[in-house]
């Protein structure tokens, strides 16, 4: 009777260390229970995605390209030497993003860019299509039929946790949503908790703590939906996990040991 015990309660053990499926599987609407019935080819539902443009914050490094139509030549030299693309092409080797940083311009602590001849020019709280407008307008002072194009160098996140490459990415896209960059960190681990989510995202002298939950299909309407800039995302695992790397895998161990006692106290009495 002993011996009934002990393996029922080792199968119980065993399958509560197992991880559901609705437990893993992302942005869930009820298509778990309903699989047979959803329709192929056909769109279920839509989402009103809640986009914000990214702007612009002290510290960012911007790639900031001129061009211009004027034939000439004194022109041509002058945006030739303002863009940040004329040094892309120096040889060398080492850190590729090194040296993509190198190449840009960093939005000072007012929020400004400089330079020698246009001088200081407020960025700070643009998105990367207003910064051109503004950056264009001045060096249209300067120069003819003056194009400008802006892009962002050093947009970054911190993916932690249950995950299966722990990294740091940076991205020249602004526009990351929050799978895209756990995706961009290997994926979830099948214990990673996607309920409990954790984010904490910078805002100016401030970090805000926020969690989210990444089964629910709603999320996508989310304003939190898309990734900042230095935002560390953390995710936590299941509570299963401890039992699943500990219990689990030394299971024949503990198998042995348990039956060994019950033996003893068999014999015993």
């Amino acid at each position: 009777m002993t011996r009934i015990w002990l393996y029922l309660g080792i199968v119980m053990l065993f399958f509560g260390a197992c991880v559901p499926n609705k437990k893993i599987v992302y942005l869930q609407k009820d298509d778990l229970k309903k699989r047979k019935e959803i329709p192929k080819d056909t769109i279920l539902r839509s989402h009103a995605l809640d986009i914000q443009e990214y702007r612009i914050q002290p510290l960012d490094i911007l790639s900031i390209n001129f061009e211009t139509l004027s034939e000439d030549d004194d022109s041509f030299d002058f945006v030739k030497k303002l863009s940040t693309a004329r040094n892309s092409s120096m040889g060398g080797g080492g850190n590729s993003g090194a040296m993509v940083a190198m190449n840009g311009i960093v939005v000072n602590t007012l929020g400004n860019i400089n330079y020698a001849v246009l001088g200081d020019i407020q960025v700070e709280g643009l998105t990367i299509f207003q910064a051109q407008d503004s950056i264009k307008k001045v060096a249209s002072k300067y120069i003819p039929d003056v194009s400008v194009r802006v892009r962002m160098l050093n947009f970054r996140f911190t993916v932690l946790g249950e995950v299966n490459g722990e990294k740091v990415v940076t991205s020249t896209n602004t526009r990351v949503n929050m799978m895209e960059a756990i995706g961009l960190a290997g994926g979830l681990t099948e214990m990673a908790d996607r309920t409990h989510v954790k984010v904490l995202r910078q805002r100016g002298t401030e970090v805000d703590v926020y969690y989210l939950d990444l089964l629910k299909e709603d999320y996508v309407e989310s304003p939190r939906y898309y990734v900042q800039q230095n935002d560390v995302i953390i995710v936590p695992p299941l509570r299963q996990r401890p039992f699943r790397r500990y219990f689990v895998g030394n299971m024949a161990i503990i198998a042995s040991t348990i039956s060994f006692i019950a033996l003893i106290v068999s014999i015993s009495n």
